[in-house]
C-alpha cells in the first residue's frame, strides 16, 4: 500500500526537528522506518512543513516511522491510490467492469 504522509512542526521544537533530521546519514535515515519504502519526500521549510509518499505492506511499520517523530511534528498518514488503482476501484465500485471508459476528445479547431 502507499501511504501520504504530511507533517507539521511548532515553532518551538521546529528547529530541533531540523537539526536532527540534517544530522542523519542516509544509513540513519533508512533504519528509522524498516519495513517502508520512501518514494519521494519534499519539505517546506519555512512553514515547517512537508509531505512523502512512502510504500508498504505492514501499516504498523508506517505508524511506527511516524512515532519516531511526533515528538517534534504533528503527523498526518493517508492510504492513497495511483491513477491505475483508482480506475479499477471506481469502474467496479460502479459497475463498469475492467473496459476502458472513452476518450476524451480533444476539441477541434475551428478553421478561421
Amino acid at each position: 500500500m502507499r501511504f501520504l504522509l504530511t507533517w507539521s512542526s511548532q515553532a518551538a521544537t521546529r528547529h530541533g526537528a531540523y537539526e536532527a533530521f540534517a544530522k542523519m546519514s542516509d544509513d540513519d535515515d533508512a533504519a528509522d522506518h524498516p519495513g517502508v519504502t520512501l518514494i519521494g519526500r519534499w519539505h517546506d521549510v519555512a512553514a515547517g512543513s512537508g509531505a512523502l509518499i512512502c510504500e508498504s505492506d505492514d501499516v504498523s511499520a508506517v505508524h511506527s516511522w511516524a512515532y519516531n517523530w511526533n515528538g517534534v511534528l504533528d503527523i498526518d498518514i493517508r492510504a492513497v491510490l495511483d491513477d491505475n488503482e483508482c480506475k479499477a476501484m471506481l469502474r467496479n465500485k460502479l459497475g463498469l467492469g475492467q473496459k476502458a471508459l472513452p476518450r476524451r476528445r480533444k476539441p477541434q479547431s475551428r478553421p478561421r
